[in-house]
Formats: structure tokens, C-alpha cells, sequence
């Protein structure tokens, strides 16, 4: 699956668990790295930065900007192998009704 159509899937996902978030694509022309797409949901906020499969290629600031992001809240690369698991890390972040962080490793 190329990266865009899993994007667009991610997306619409994220909509019917969270049906009041806002997802916002950013530009990648404007700041170089940084994640795809943020997701507002109520107080809280996360980043994610698709790839098309687990070993597809991070471009250069990718990871310092998932890796900062995370520290703020929470921000994740994802893939069609790790969706799962990353829904549902977005699902405990935005429960807490707080800023979260969720570590796990890089």
C-alpha cells in the first residue's frame, strides 16, 4: 500500500473512534520533517507521521520532531504494521484528559 491511501484510511479510523477531533495535514514544503498529520481531540493533541510500511525511509528531522512531539504529548510514526498498536495508544493519551506520555522505545 502506497503511503497516501494508508493515510487517508488512518484518517477516516481516527474519525469514528474520535467524531469530535479535528486532523490537521501539514505542510511538508514549510517545515521539513515535521509529522503529517496532528489530531486535536478536546484538550489534548497528538502527531503522526505515516509511512507506508515499517521499514519505509524517515526523512531527515522526521525522528527529532516524533521524538520531541512525544515528549510534549504524544506523537508516533505508523504503518500499516503498527496502526494497531498506535490507535490505541492514542486512545489511552486522549482518555487521560490530560497531556499524555507514552513511552516506548525508539
Amino acid at each position: 500500500m502506497l503511503e497516501s491511501p494508508f493515510r487517508t484510511k488512518l484518517k477516516a479510523e481516527i474519525t469514528t473512534l474520535f467524531p469530535d477531533c479535528m486532523i490537521i495535514d501539514t505542510d511538508p514544503s514549510k517545515m521539513q520533517g515535521l509529522p503529517d498529520i496532528i489530531i486535536l481531540n478536546g484538550k489534548s493533541w497528538a502527531a503522526l507521521e505515516t509511512k507506508k510500511n515499517k521499514t519505509a525511509k524517515r526523512q531527515p528531522n522526521q525522528p527529532y520532531y516524533v521524538s520531541m512531539m512525544n515528549d510534549m504529548s504524544y506523537a508516533a510514526f505508523v504503518s500499516p504494521e503498527n496502526k494497531e498498536e498506535v490507535l490505541n495508544e492514542l486512545q489511552r493519551s486522549f482518555a487521560i484528559g490530560r497531556v499524555s506520555r507514552i513511552s516506548r522505545p525508539k
